[in-house]
């Protein structure tokens, strides 16, 4: 039997769970762009991240969705009903926080010494904010965001890590 491939793709998970290290390789392995949500929602610049006003980033992220194949990823679900609804594969990364927390520190060093460019500015503030988003994930948002996807279950898939993507 000859699998469909997905051309619309919604990858969801926590601070440091691996989104866009699956984004890309999915980006890679089937010729589709993927987008980070969180240049949705700011705007970069030079002097520093601008937040988009909710009708900027609303319009960007429709026409996203509105395109015939995309992947996108974020930590983001409130807003982003409509990536979930178009979507057809849904893939959330339920990675373990000890994983996560190696993810975070690992990129904050990586990047402060300059050998990887990131979306913003590495800051022993930001890397505390990373730790406690990635806490309110697991403890605040994790359940709301798996009750959201209880109807979307035909397309979700729930991964351990990233590197699992030979189960897709």
């Amino acid at each position: 039997m000859n699998k469909v491939k997905p051309k619309r793709i919604h990858i969801i998970g926590s601070v440091g769970s691996g989104k866009s290290t699956l984004a890309r390789k999915l980006s890679h392995k089937l010729d589709i762009p993927y987008y980070e949500l969180d240049n949705v929602v700011w705007k970069r610049t030079a002097n520093g991240d601008i937040r988009n006003s909710p009708e900027v980033r609303d319009d960007h992220f429709n026409k996203i969705i509105h395109s015939d194949a995309w992947i996108i990823e974020g930590v983001h679900y409130k807003w982003t009903l409509g990536g979930f609804e178009l979507a057809d594969l849904i893939i959330f990364l339920d990675t373990a926080t000890w994983k996560r927390n190696y993810r975070i520190i690992k990129r904050f060093v990586v990047q402060k010494l300059g050998f990887e460019k990131g979306n913003y500015k590495q800051t022993f503030k930001m890397l505390w904010l990373m730790y406690k988003w990635s806490h309110s994930f697991e403890k605040e948002n994790k359940p709301e965001v798996f009750q959201l996807l209880k109807r979307y279950n035909s397309k979700l898939v729930v991964l351990k890590d990233n590197n699992e993507l030979d189960r897709i």
